[in-house]
């Protein structure tokens, strides 16, 4: 069944329209987008009416909101037939690969000085320290969920409603087509990989989408330094942006703001 199926089940929606993908010959819909803003009240409806309909609800910001295109949404800037499937990625492989390449010298191309390279993954170096352990699992998932999209909703009040044929939210990352890392990876089914492996460990949720940002819910953050630093490791290699041009002079200090965080946010450049 396709979204416009699942669609025309009687789910009760906003004004919205089909999006039609810039890809292919038009005739690949991948997206139902709400014509104005949302609410937090819909996107919890929805998102707990998942289960039956199908369809995961994303809350969706735009390069510039008040563009009329509000791309890459509005205008189709999506390219869902470039995507492999999330299950064809091994999260801890691609994470591994991910942190050797952002933290191997190149001598030829390279901004930072190999002391500087290895600092700003301090405490690890460019020793990969593998996947954080899983933490006590919460059963405040959608609860938490839905918290942060009110967060999340106040600080981006034009963002509008996206609709997603998909199993979880992570899927909706690639079934969509949102090329958000573009600049890494071509291929976001690679990174909904990851995502669809916190959503087990972390309790995890995709809550919202921007041209180039992820915004996720969390429901079992670290609770401690020492459980905080593999995270953040974990962080650097799905997003190197997030210490290269973030707040965090190194993955330590990153670390430190990870403790009882209930959401995690993303950049790429």
């Amino acid at each position: 069944m396709n979204l416009e199926s699942r669609l025309s089940r009687g789910i009760a929606l906003p004004p919205g329209r089909m999006i039609t993908s810039d890809e292919g010959d038009g005739d690949l819909q991948p997206l139902w987008l709400s014509d104005d803003p949302t609410s937090v009240e819909l996107w919890s409806r929805l998102r707990a009416e998942h289960a039956t309909s199908g369809l995961w609800p994303l809350l969706l910001d735009a390069l510039d909101p008040h563009d009329e295109d509000f791309r890459p949404w509005g205008c189709g800037e999506l390219w869902p037939e470039r995507m492999s499937s999330p299950a064809e990625h091994r999260p801890e492989a691609l994470l591994a690969r991910w942190w050797q390449d952002y933290t191997t010298v190149d001598e030829d191309d390279d901004q930072l000085t190999a002391d500087e390279r290895v600092a700003v993954t301090a405490p690890f170096g460019q020793t990969w320290p593998g996947p954080a352990p899983t933490l006590t699992s919460s059963p405040h998932a959608e609860q938490i969920a839905d918290q942060f999209a009110r967060a999340f909703l106040t600080q981006n009040p034009h963002a509008r409603l996206g609709l997603v044929d998909a199993p979880r939210g992570a899927d909706a990352l690639a079934t969509v087509g949102w090329m958000g890392p573009v600049n890494y990876d071509n291929d976001t089914a690679a990174f909904a990989a990851v995502v669809r492996d916190w959503e087990d460990r972390f309790g995890v949720r995709v809550v919202g989408v921007g041209f180039s940002t992820l915004h996720l819910s969390v429901a079992t953050p670290p609770r401690r330094l020492e459980d905080a630093l593999p995270v953040a490791a974990e962080h650097f290699a799905f997003c190197p942006d997030t210490i290269w041009q973030g707040a965090h002079p190194d993955l330590a200090s990153y670390a430190q703001d990870l403790i009882d965080l209930n959401r995690w946010e993303f950049w790429w450049d």
